[in-house]
């Protein structure tokens, strides 16, 4: 048995979901443009310098869709989806993707943008099993605005991952896995797997891949 696990952002699509979900709402007045780009430079800096708290972001992150409330929310995003995702899904993802599901592999997306952002981008690829982080709800369902359970970023993605692994009854050891990956922030799960692919990589890691002797894909 066989598992491709692919990151989403920068890796099977050429821009950050979370970050183009954030600009969609400024589009729709529903936040200060002005400031919430502040604070989304401030976050992505964080972010690429590997000092991001993901508990304040996924605070910051959901902020409008919270405030908007769920009806509002879901109807943004099917039209977010038309408007922006859809042209941004290259014709080479979607056949990496669909090479390894036609070996019979197991295929998740794991990310480290909301499930509220990239479940309905998962199911654009065709794939069902996503490990994103997961957003808490209170007693009325509503969004908290804090995360449930362990946050899929970072050293985050191996735990999840081995989560759904044992879920199937299914182990690192077991099971030969394959990740594809932009980013030096997915360095533990690269490090975990069978296979790692260091795909459209940043400049850190591509010289780790180099080191390494990792495969290195040019998909864009």
């Amino acid at each position: 048995m066989g598992v491709a696990l692919f990151d989403l952002d920068h890796t099977l699509i050429p821009f950050d979901s979370d970050y183009e979900w954030g600009e969609f709402t400024i589009a729709l007045g529903w936040c200060d443009g002005q400031e919430f780009k502040r604070r989304n430079a401030e976050f992505f800096a964080q972010y690429q310098a590997g000092t991001l708290d993901i508990h304040d972001y996924v605070r910051f992150a959901t902020q409008a869709i919270r405030e908007q409330g769920a009806t509002n929310s879901i109807a943004a995003h099917a039209r977010f989806m038309r408007e922006i995702v859809q042209k941004g899904i290259k014709a080479q993802a979607l056949a990496l993707v669909h090479k390894h599901q036609n070996a019979g592999e197991q295929v998740l997306i794991v990310t480290a943008t909301n499930e509220f952002v990239t479940r309905p981008i998962a199911a654009a690829f065709g794939v069902s099993e996503l490990i994103a982080v997961e957003l808490e709800r209170d007693a009325a369902g509503q969004l908290t605005g804090a995360i449930r359970g362990t946050p899929s970023f970072r050293e985050g993605k191996v735990i999840r991952v081995q989560q759904w692994l044992a879920e199937r009854g299914w182990d690192w050891n077991t099971v030969e896995t394959t990740f594809y990956t932009d980013s030096l922030n997915d360095l533990a799960l690269l490090e975990k797997v069978t296979h790692p692919v260091a795909t459209n990589p940043d400049e850190r890691l591509r010289a780790i891949a180099v080191t390494r002797g990792w495969r290195i894909l040019e998909l864009f």
